[in-house]
């Protein structure tokens, strides 16, 4: 048996092995299929991101980690791509698995994940797509993306979109329109800026692209993108190198290790954590919070308005006062934080020695869906979070609040018992035929605390 086939069948066999043991309420369809681009190997951010990309590793099928053009346009004095950065990073997270799935089956083997890391295009751009462009990261996209499944495809672009515009330009060339349009049904692209030429020529040339672009305005500061919450405004000691050193870097395994100390944060003033990155991903996460067929809802990754076509733009929102897009991530910062902290703590803790998330419940509903109900104008309408649990049987609290940015009702509605289980509200008459969203947080009293997300939405007739 020739070396290819004996790591394809080691491949199947980690697969298999992986599969059978895995409890079928974390291999449910809804799981989402994720594809990264990354430009690792400029900015250490990227490095950043991956590792705590590892450690949520069991919430996403992970059908791709593309390694693309090195660094920004002009950061690097060389075109390069570096695909062993990722493998370094896999590597070490296949060191700690076996402590990890202690806490959780569903993390994927380490021999699974090097399968699915491909090269890209060194050279990126408009000029590098085309005839006699593809490369292994363009042709695992398709291939990806053709695979029998009713799930969409999430593509989570870190660096230049280079991959994508050319799996695009060859879809485009070899299908009917028919095909063509079928296969961009199947993505869902979330990209941290326009990083090169080929970020607009894809917005222009597939307006029918369902993408979310993380990027500022015309004309106005770069680092006003929403993305770049993830390390500016709110409490931003939370990014600080005391805080990896002491949750990430030091005494978590060889995966924390890796993590790099330092990058560019500036106006933030620590120059450690930046994860410019993550909110990509972040979008897609299943929390209870979010829903990614929805970018004006909000979550983790931000919120973004409705541009023409199937682009969405950074939206702001509101919180203690300050009004930016920036908002939209950092608001959620000490929750994401604490669990990167207790995440960590897996990789070197048994479960009796760390903390897990509460599972919130809403209306009797387990699970972690999004409840569109319908609600009558000048009714009393109530909520429960009855039933909720923590694993550890630790205390847990609860907050009930609204999220107006994310409804198409602006006015003000009143939460009665808003720190408590049980929750009503007086459905403003004036709200015929818009919406309000209510969120409910449960947070546990373990060490991290940690907080499991649900969302209602209320439809008012």
């Amino acid at each position: 048996m020739s070396r290819d086939a004996v790591a394809a069948a080691a491949i199947a066999t980690a697969m298999m092995t992986w599969l059978c043991g895995v409890h079928a309420a974390e291999t449910t369809p809804t799981k989402p299929r994720l594809i990264v681009t990354t430009d690792i190997g400029g900015d250490p951010d990227d490095q950043q991101s991956m590792i705590r990309l590892m450690v949520h590793s069991s919430e996403f099928e992970i059908e791709g980690l593309i390694a693309s053009a090195s660094g920004v346009p002009g950061e690097l004095k060389r075109d390069v791509v570096e695909p062993e950065l990722i493998r370094q990073i896999v590597a070490a997270y296949g060191q700690v698995r076996p402590n990890l799935i202690q806490h959780g089956s569903a993390f994927p083997p380490a021999e699974v994940l090097l399968a699915r890391i491909k090269s890209g295009n060194p050279q990126r751009g408009v000029k590098n797509v085309g005839d006699g462009k593809d490369t292994e990261g363009s042709n695992w996209i398709i291939a990806v993306a053709d695979r029998p499944d009713p799930r969409p495809v999430h593509v989570a672009i870190w660096g230049g979109s280079t991959e994508l515009a050319q799996a695009l330009w060859r879809a485009r060339h070899d299908r009917t329109a028919d095909g063509l349009q079928a296969f961009l049904g199947r993505l869902r692209v979330y990209a941290v800026g326009h990083q090169d030429d080929t970020g607009p020529w894809i917005v222009e040339n597939f307006p029918a692209l369902f993408y979310v672009l993380g990027n500022a305005p015309e004309g106005r500061d770069k680092r006003e993108a929403v993305y770049r919450g993830m390390y500016l405004g709110g409490d931003e000691s939370l990014t600080s190198l005391a805080w990896i050193d002491t949750h990430v870097r030091t005494g978590h395994g060889p995966l924390g290790a890796l993590y790099p100390p330092k990058t560019w944060t500036a106006p933030n003033p620590h120059a450690a954590l930046k994860e410019g990155d993550t909110p990509s991903w972040f979008y897609f996460l299943p929390n209870g919070l979010q829903d990614p067929e929805h970018p004006e809802w909000g979550g983790w990754g931000g919120r973004f308005g409705h541009a023409p076509g199937g682009l969405y733009r950074d939206a702001a929102d509101d919180v203690n006062g300050q009004r930016d897009a920036r908002a939209a991530v950092w608001r959620w910062r000490p929750a994401y934080q604490n669990e990167f902290q207790a995440r960590m703590d897996w990789c070197v803790r048994p479960r009796v020695q760390a903390n897990h998330k509460p599972v919130a419940v809403l209306n009797g509903d387990t699970s972690r869906r999004i409840l569109e109900l319908r609600a009558d104008a000048g009714s009393t309408f109530a909520l429960s979070a009855a039933g909720s649990s923590d694993p550890e049987g630790h205390a847990v609290a609860h907050r009930w609040w609204v999220y107006r940015e994310a409804g198409t009702y602006q006015g003000n509605v009143v939460l009665q018992g808003a720190d408590g289980p049980d929750v009503t509200l007086r459905v403003p008459t004036d709200a015929v035929g818009k919406t309000v969203h209510v969120i409910l947080e449960v947070t546990d009293s373990g060490d991290p605390p940690l907080t499991a997300y649900r969302r209602a939405v209320l439809h008012v007739r």
